[in-house]
């Protein structure tokens, strides 16, 4: 038996790959992808082993399901025979956004244990943050895939019932997140710097300040005040921000997103 299985490694399957291959050694990952030299480059890439989906389903202890929620049916209905015919213990991983674990079950055709998952892109990289679920698991199966993925980054248990605010506001805030990057560079053009070198600044700028609000513990408003000199530029730009309704349009964003979420679900 694999140990992981990947059906479908499109950009959140291959980020998850590529972190699985950092803790969990090459040979005991599949991938497995629609089109199939997607899959052959991505296990030439990792050193781990190309399959069929039907070999994944078939032999992995962990399946990894990243295939889009509305094929998400076709796909496990696909992969029945292959389930229904194991012997051993197997978990069903989803990262579908908007289907619950018992969908998951259903469209799979058996109480099979299923562990669900919010990451977001920067798993591949090591800097994800991955909010999870479980439905019928053992009490090991958890924490041995959490252990299997450690290289994606930090981990989370979390309701259910909160899950599609978690796929939100942990997976679509790194698209929000670039396009702030991206006008703040636009801003740092328009007055005079190179593009290059003012992506450069707008990025690690968003990245450090994200760190301190993680380690420093106080309110972003407190953390927003103390960077706010009387009088000074950084205010100024806070008034602009708030002319544009920045922090309401970004609450929005995310109102909006759940709310597609809950729909894609049904």
């Amino acid at each position: 038996m694999y140990q992981l299985g990947f059906i479908g490694v499109g950009s959140m399957g291959g980020a998850l790959a590529r972190a699985a291959a950092t803790t969990t050694s090459p040979k005991q990952i599949l991938v497995s992808n629609r089109t199939a030299e997607k899959a052959v480059a991505l296990a030439t890439e990792l050193g781990c082993i190309a399959a069929t989906p039907e070999t994944v389903a078939g032999t992995a202890k962990y399946i990894f399901l990243g295939v889009k929620p509305k094929d998400m049916a076709a796909c496990l209905e696909s992969l029945q025979p292959a389930l229904a015919g194991r012997k051993g213990h197997f978990v069903l991983v989803s990262m579908a956004a908007g289907l619950d674990t018992a969908a998951i079950q259903t469209m799979a055709g058996g109480a099979y244990p299923v562990i669900r998952l919010c990451p977001n892109t920067p798993v591949g990289i090591g800097k994800g943050l991955v909010a999870w679920c479980e439905r019928d698991t053992d009490p090991d199966d958890a924490p041995a895939l959490i252990a299997a993925m450690a290289g994606a980054g930090t981990w989370d248990a979390c309701p259910e019932s909160l899950m599609d605010v978690a796929s939100v506001i942990g997976g679509c805030t790194p698209a929000f997140t670039y396009m702030f990057v991206e006008a703040l560079a636009d801003g740092a053009v328009a007055c005079g710097m190179p593009r290059a070198k003012a992506m450069a600044y707008a990025a690690a700028a968003v990245e450090g300040a994200a760190a301190l609000a993680q380690a420093d513990g106080r309110h972003p408003g407190a953390l927003k005040d103390a960077v706010c000199s009387p009088g000074g530029s950084t205010i100024r730009g806070v008034l602009a921000l708030e002319e544009g309704a920045f922090r309401s349009d970004a609450a929005r964003a995310v109102i909006a997103a759940v709310e597609r979420t809950k729909e894609m679900g049904k």
